[in-house]
C-alpha cells in the first residue's frame, strides 16, 4: 500500500483502487472510440463503392439486354429526333390531339404534379376551368362526355399518353380543322391505341398520333 500525509491524517490508497485505474479506463475508451470510428468510415466506403460503383454498374449491364440498349426509344421525323416516347410534349394548336395538361408546362427538367388535392379548392377551379375551354373548343361535347385525363395533369406532368376516349373525342375537331374525312380520323385514332400487354389499360401515345396525323393525306 502506499502512505501519504496530509494535514496529520493518514490516507491510505489500496493497488486496484478507481483513483489508481483512472487513467487505465480513460485510454481503453479513447482506443473503443477510435474503433468505432474505423468502423463508421469502413462501413461508409463500402456503401459508397456498393451504391455509387456497383449498384449503377450492374444496372447499366442489365440494361444492354433491353430494347433499344436501356435508353430512351426517340421519335424521328425524316431522320431528326423530335422527341421521346415516353416523354410528353405540349400540343394546344386546333390542328391536333391534345395530350394531358400539366402542372409543369412539359418541362422536362422540373417533372412534378400540382400536389393539390381533390378537394382542394384551387385545383377544382383549375380543373373547371380546363373543362370551360375544352367545351369551347368542342362545341360538340357535353361536360359529361370529357374523360377526366383531359382536364386532370398527371404526377409527373409528363404524362406521353391519353385514354383512347381521350383521342376519339377529339377527331371531329381534328378532321374538320384539316379539312379531312371524319372516319379516316377515327381509323387513325383505333390504329394507335396501344393495348397494354398483361396488365393496365389500353392508352394512345399523343406524339405518335400527332406525327400520324401529320402524313396523313
Amino acid at each position: 500500500m502506499i502512505q501519504n500525509s496530509s494535514n496529520n491524517n493518514n490516507l491510505f490508497i489500496h493497488y486496484g483502487s478507481p483513483l489508481l485505474w483512472r487513467g487505465a479506463g480513460g485510454e481503453e475508451k479513447t482506443k473503443t472510440k477510435m474503433k468505432n470510428i474505423f468502423s463508421i468510415l469502413k462501413f461508409t466506403v463500402l456503401m459508397v463503392i456498393l451504391f455509387a460503383v456497383i449498384y449503377p454498374l450492374a444496372i447499366y449491364g442489365i440494361a444492354q439486354f433491353a430494347p433499344n440498349n436501356g435508353k430512351g426509344e426517340t421519335i424521328t421525323v425524316d431522320g431528326k429526333v423530335i422527341g421521346y416516347q415516353k416523354i410528353g410534349q405540349k400540343f394546344d394548336k386546333a390542328n391536333y390531339f391534345w395530350g394531358r395538361p400539366s402542372a409543369v408546362d412539359y418541362n422536362a427538367a422540373g417533372s412534378a404534379g400540382s400536389n393539390n388535392g381533390p378537394s382542394n379548392a384551387e385545383y377544382l377551379a383549375l380543373v373547371q376551368k380546363r373543362i370551360d375551354t375544352f367545351l369551347i373548343v368542342h362545341p360538340y361535347l357535353k361536360k359529361a362526355d370529357i374523360p377526366s385525363d383531359l382536364v386532370t395533369a398527371s404526377g409527373s406532368g409528363l404524362d406521353p399518353n391519353i385514354s383512347p376516349e381521350g383521342a376519339l373525342i377529339q377527331v371531329k375537331r381534328v378532321a374538320q380543322v384539316r379539312k379531312l374525312p371524319e372516319d379516316k380520323v377515327k381509323a387513325l385514332v383505333e390504329s394507335n391505341i396501344n393495348k397494354p400487354s398483361l396488365m393496365g389499360t389500353s392508352t394512345v401515345n399523343v406524339l405518335e398520333l400527332n406525327v400520324a396525323l401529320d402524313k396523313l393525306k
